[in-house]
């Protein structure tokens, strides 16, 4: 089994024949060498300032390991991208069909809105039923659901998705205690804690369904909900919008709410609030975690892991291009 590999230190990636070392200092400042087993790797989260030399990155492109490196933030900032081995011309085709042809795209965007939707419910409910007082949120987010078949383009859906995304974070002030708060969403930088977390969650999403994207024949640069530009992959944005409230959401309800991670782990700096190290260190031991919980899938009738629910949900948006079976979004069963 390949697992994911997170570096938050300051280091430098060499190759010394078939073996790939890390370098770097402790935090007594001793110097370190760590072997990186890169057979068993899956894609590797670059946190710190990580210097990756020519030898050391071509053997992991060769080894199909996508390596994706992140900001000071905690935003995502690029990714070095193996040479596609999976690649199919019909597929690009039907991708690119369905993006121009507008009822086409439509099909596909809303049914990603109504996903996002769906599991964004789900979270609200449980913690409803927690006598969290989430009736007016709720009834809020289900009145946006309906409002998604009455879309007619992707501005109108896009404001539909932010609208829901509104709301929903007005009711983590109902979830989490107050000095996580949330007033109003905050990017670049994000201005206290709670927006910090969110950031820094959904960052980690969209890089994972990167990586599941490249493991398949898909395209990641052309999107649906999200308008394809340079410099990103727009369609992992997309895929995202289902998973975020499985993965990032959850993850932040449990590091929260069970004192897992407190204001300790924040560092104020300027204008902005950031994760420390060992707040990022505390986010990425659990959010490995939730990846590898399983579940009882019940179309294969077996246990998969939720970093595999992304994969077979790239599967089903193929199935879908190529004719084979309407795509309907994940939704949180359980």
């Amino acid at each position: 089994m390949r697992n994911n590999y997170y570096i938050t230190v300051n280091a430098v990636m060499e190759r010394e024949h078939n073996t790939i070392y890390l370098f770097y200092k402790n935090e007594e400042g001793e110097k370190q060498r760590r072997i990186i087993p890169v057979e068993k790797i899956y894609a590797i989260y670059c946190y710190g300032n990580v210097t990756i030399k020519s030898g050391a990155l071509a053997y992991l492109m060769r080894h199909g390991v996508v390596v994706h490196f992140f900001n000071k933030y905690g935003f995502y900032e690029g990714s070095f991208y193996p040479r596609e081995k999976l690649v199919s011309g019909d597929l690009l085709i039907k991708q690119a069909e369905h993006y121009l042809e507008l009822e086409k795209r439509m099909l596909l965007a809303r049914e990603f809105v109504k996903g996002a939707i769906g599991n964004i419910l789900v979270n609200l409910r449980y913690y409803d039923r927690m006598e969290k007082g989430l009736q007016e949120e709720i009834a809020t987010i289900e009145n946006m659901m309906n409002e998604v078949e009455k879309a007619n383009d992707i501005k109108q859906l896009m404001a539909i998705e932010g609208n829901t995304r509104e709301a929903y974070y007005r009711a983590f002030n109902k979830i989490l205690p107050p000095a996580f708060h949330f007033d109003r969403r905050s990017r670049q930088p994000p201005a206290n804690r709670i927006n910090a977390l969110i950031s820094f969650g959904n960052s980690l999403v969209y890089s994972t369904c990167l990586t599941e994207i490249y493991n398949t024949q898909l395209n990641p640069t052309i999107s649906y909900l999200h308008e394809p530009s340079e410099r990103r992959f727009s369609l992992s944005l997309d895929v995202a919008e289902v998973f975020k409230p499985l993965l990032a959401d959850r993850v932040i309800f449990k590091l929260v709410n069970k004192r897992i991670i407190s204001e300790e782990d924040f560092r104020k700096e300027m204008n902005s609030c950031l994760l420390s190290d060992t707040g990022k260190k505390k986010f990425l031991q659990e959010y490995e975690a939730k990846l590898r919980t399983t579940i009882k899938h019940k179309g294969l009738r077996r246990n998969v892991s939720y970093q595999r629910l992304i994969r077979l949900e790239c599967y089903k948006i193929i199935k879908h291009l190529l004719g084979m079976r309407k795509y309907k979004a994940f939704r949180i069963w359980w």
